[in-house]
């Protein structure tokens, strides 16, 4: 009567503490510049070694400037943080895939696409968006800089075992409706609170049928729900997707590892916490109108009316209005836009470049919109250019940057200035959260790239 999420926990588990906390043992840890300084020195400080170095990768991505990377780092905070994470991962002896390497890219991006990350494994890392990996059939989830170090000194965090969730998603989806819409609907009927302790399972028809990027996309944004992960029970797609990545097992290993992975999906009889369904038919390409994900509408719908939202919260909502320029009841179709982000560990995948691209073939760039176009690594970077894509983005007045997490946050170049518009493909539209006083509209690849030829929010469906 075991869900897979007991399954895998209960395998990593160490020790239980009573009415405490369990000590889990952790498969991956994953480290960026952002969050692991002060666990590396604190590291120092106790004269520790990192007691499974095999089991760490590390990866600067968040602060990487997305042009002249061969060139020094202007921004004196991003040149600090990525020269730190080398010097520590020489120090430590770490696996670092540097800047200026064919490995690099967003870490959410490249473990999935080298095979690091892999059914039946417990992932962290110092950073929310950990829940990406979850698309493998892996329980994975952010931790904080202390948990960092708790896991670089002994392979295990100290963690409550959250309760479990299954979200059905069943039917087929609508024309032009993606992995991207589907987990913002969910979070629109959600919010951002509505799977707090909770990790969540994804299934039902919709599910099965994702692609791994789907899915990865779909598990991105499990964290904007509240819940502690999300997760996809592997199957043929999964191992499809792993044979003969980089670090995959190879050969009897991978017949071995395949004999488990068949088995990890939760019991017929499996008992959830909770268990929600939803009907694919409901789910049209979506647009945000507020400053968090939850905020959200189908692209032909309006922002609800102010007698639509329970009156305990509607002073944030006519707050997050006032910030975003926008009316209770208004309909955002036309509304111009400024800037077009195609990326972030959500959506800077191959298949998010090949949808962009098929939308905007045969068409041009509006002239004053500015779009930001950066592959998730470096691997995605040569997909691109193998298979033509770069010609048809460049026709349509497009270029591409080098791999980061780019304007997904403001910790590097890619800024959106104050007031202006941003149609992006990453996961969070907080305030600021792509530069002081940005204004964020969150989408899929093909509202972004409708958007982009318009330069107003527009339905994909008219152009395709």
């Amino acid at each position: 009567m075991n869900t897979l999420f007991d399954k895998i926990w209960d395998q990593h588990v160490v020790q239980k503490i009573e009415d405490g906390p369990t000590q889990l043992y952790i498969d991956r840890l994953y480290c960026h510049e952002v969050t692991s300084p002060q666990a590396f020195a604190d590291m120092r400080i106790r004269g520790l070694q990192c007691y499974r170095p095999e089991k760490i990768f590390c990866m600067p991505d968040h602060n990487t400037p997305t042009h002249d990377q061969d060139k020094s780092i202007e921004d004196p905070i991003s040149r600090k943080q990525i020269d730190t994470l080398n010097q520590n991962t020489a120090d430590f002896k770490l696996h670092n895939f540097k800047m200026n390497t064919a490995d690099n890219g967003i870490i959410h991006v490249v473990g999935p696409e080298k095979g690091l990350s892999l059914p039946g494994m417990t992932i962290v890392c110092g950073d929310s968006h950990t829940s990406t990996h979850g698309a493998m059939g892996a329980v994975a989830f952010g931790i904080g800089t202390s948990e960092v170090e708790m896991v670089m000194a002994s392979q295990c965090v100290l963690q409550q075992k959250p309760m479990s969730m299954r979200i059905n998603v069943n039917g087929e989806l609508n024309d032009i409706v993606t992995a991207k819409d589907v987990a913002l609907y969910l979070m629109s009927k959600l919010t951002t609170s509505g799977a707090t302790g909770y990790f969540v399972e994804y299934a039902g028809d919709v599910v099965k049928h994702l692609s791994m990027e789907g899915r990865l996309t779909l598990c991105n944004l499990s964290i904007e729900m509240g819940a502690r992960g999300g997760f996809v029970a592997p199957d043929e797609t999964t191992f499809e997707y792993l044979k003969g990545k980089e670090y995959a097992p190879k050969g009897e290993e991978w017949d071995k590892a395949m004999a488990y992975w068949k088995t990890l999906k939760s019991d017929d009889d499996a008992v959830f916490d909770k268990e929600l369904n939803f009907d694919a038919a409901d789910i049209e390409p979506r647009i945000t109108y507020g400053t968090n994900p939850g905020m959200g509408i189908g692209i032909s719908e309006s922002i609800p009316q102010l007698t639509d939202i329970d009156e305990s919260s509607s002073a944030s909502f006519l707050k997050s209005l006032e910030y975003m320029g926008f009316e209770p009841g208004e309909r955002l179709l036309g509304h111009p836009i400024d800037y077009v982000f195609l990326g972030a560990c959500t959506n800077g995948r191959i298949e998010d470049f090949r949808a962009f691209a098929s939308l905007v073939k045969g068409h041009q760039k509006a002239e004053h919109v500015t779009a930001w176009l950066v592959p998730g690594s470096w691997a995605v970077d040569k997909q691109i250019r193998e298979e033509g894509l770069d010609k048809i983005l460049e026709a349509a007045g497009f270029k591409i940057r080098q791999p980061g997490c780019s304007a997904c946050l403001a910790m590097n170049d890619d800024k959106i200035p104050a007031g202006k518009y941003s149609v992006s493909t990453s996961n969070r539209n907080f305030e600021g959260r792509q530069g002081p006083g940005s204004r964020t509209i969150l989408v899929s690849p093909l509202v972004a790239a409708a958007a982009a030829i318009t330069g107003t929010i527009t339905d994909p469906r008219k152009l395709a």
